[in-house]
């Protein structure tokens, strides 16, 4: 008998055999709360807010203290309470960026919720409430580049499907698997919720497999809510285990992998009837709108060459640097520290020895990861086309790369640079170690700048 075929998607690699989760997914989520935070005006790129506070001012957590100032920007909030020692430009991975600097002065508040221990009732909140909710808290995609949650959900296109990335294909990081264990309840709720503000008929929760007690602690919470009478008969949430493959987690192929849905050649999720949002964003919908707490604190997976690798609660603004020295300091006197995981994650520092700041938690800062330095050198080409065969999009990085290199944008364009997905699968493959994935991205941004300036001129 021929098995049946699971889901998947075209491309993708096997980074790791597992061992990169393994240093952290059984460290339970501990709470960590420095003395002072720096909040970035600038949660994600390009996302600008223009603060609200002045030095000498006492503010309160949950405190509204940044209004949005660009497109791809949402509300910032007071991670902590206490006093504002400064406003000033920081600098953060290598960009100068304007900052609030708060002395922490009370403990943090964490109100004991009905949400957190069970599924409750919602049927009396309205999608107003929750759209609004979203949008006043500052919720924004807190698994990859940060966009804010409610611009997804105030679509004008019908939504069929809700897809929750819980896929976690990131090498190291387990900062969602360790949430998805640890407050399943929260994350049910907050998905519920979300259901109901895209007004999708289905919501899938979706996992890869290599976290099967993820996947089984949702399920049991699942039955045992709808045994109970706890949720509406409309309430439709499936959890979806998929096959462990990078980029899994990434939104056009957890589409096609799940639905069997393309999104279009510069599209959305919501052209083909999908909004996909992250575990850590649903769990914080539920925050919002059930607890009244806005967007101010996140799970962090610190990680890798560390002596003790681990998970923590931190509020928005906290130093990567004390993190790291909380899990006992680098173990690697060369060392690389990663922004994130290793395929997509910027490097913030080489040969770092705990002196020089690195960067300060984000509303997307999912891990802070230290690598051992490898070096080497770009080689020629050899033309295996190996960087093809494993691009998820369907791209040639080699052709895009030579024809960056050319200056040739007309062409970057016609091989379809705009559509790169800069998820690291062609550099990590290639033999050669040619930079494929810098050049590729970077042929996209310049292919994307001139369509820009096309349409501009047209209208």
């Amino acid at each position: 008998m021929q098995k049946k075929a699971k889901p998947v998607f075209p491309g993708g690699v096997h980074p790791t055999d597992g061992y990169d989760k393994a240093l952290s997914m059984d460290a339970a989520v501990q709470q960590y709360w420095p003395e002072l935070v720096t909040i970035l005006s600038e949660q994600s790129f390009g996302g600008k807010c223009q603060l609200l506070v002045s030095p000498g001012e006492y503010v309160k957590e949950g405190q509204l203290i940044g209004t949005p100032d660009a497109f791809m920007a949402a509300p910032v909030h007071a991670s902590v309470s206490g006093t504002v020692l400064d406003v000033k430009e920081v600098m953060n991975q290598g960009r100068s960026i304007v900052a609030c600097i708060i002395k922490r002065e009370e403990k943090p508040s964490d109100p004991t919720a009905d949400y957190k221990g069970s599924v409750v009732k919602i049927h009396d909140i309205s999608r107003e409430d929750i759209l609004t909710g979203i949008r006043d808290g500052g919720l924004t995609g807190m698994g990859g580049a940060g966009f804010p949650t409610h611009k997804k959900y105030e679509t004008d296109k019908s939504i069929d499907a809700l897809l929750i990335n819980g896929a976690e294909c990131e090498p190291f990081l387990t900062c969602d698997y360790r949430l998805m264990l640890e407050e399943g309840c929260s994350l049910i709720n907050g998905v519920r919720l979300l259901l109901k503000g895209s007004k999708a008929s289905k919501a899938y929760i979706c996992i890869e497999d290599n976290k099967p007690q993820a996947a089984q602690n949702l399920i049991r919470i699942l039955s045992q809510a709808k045994a109970d009478g706890c949720m509406d008969a409309s309430e439709d949430i499936e959890v979806k285990v998929l096959p462990t493959k990078y980029p899994q987690g990434g939104e056009r192929q957890l589409i096609q992998a799940v639905l069997h849905r393309e999104v279009p050649m510069g599209g959305l999720p919501a052209d083909v009837g999908v909004i996909v949002s992250n575990v850590a964003t649903a769990r914080a919908a539920a925050d919002m709108i059930l607890g009244g707490r806005p967007l101010t604190r996140r799970i962090v997976t610190v990680t890798g060459c560390v002596k003790q690798p681990g998970n923590y609660l931190v509020p928005i603004g906290t130093s990567a640097k004390e993190l790291i020295q909380l899990c006992g300091g680098v173990t690697a006197e060369k060392n690389r520290i990663i922004a994130g995981g290793p395929m997509t994650g910027p490097c913030v520092a080489s040969d770092w020895n705990d002196g020089d700041e690195l960067f300060y938690v984000t509303k997307n800062t999912s891990g802070i990861l230290v690598l051992p330095e490898s070096a080497w050198e770009e080689q020629p080409c050899i033309r295996c086309a190996g960087c093809a065969n494993v691009c998820p999009v369907g791209l040639v990085p080699y052709q895009i790369e030579f024809a960056f290199l050319e200056g040739d944008y007309d062409l970057c364009e016609q091989l379809y640079a705009s559509e790169c997905i800069a998820c690291g699968c062609c550099s990590y493959i290639c033999p050669a170690k040619r930079e494929l994935t810098v050049r590729t991205r970077m042929a996209r941004d310049t292919v994307k700048q001139r369509m820009r300036e096309r349409a501009v001129k047209k209208s």
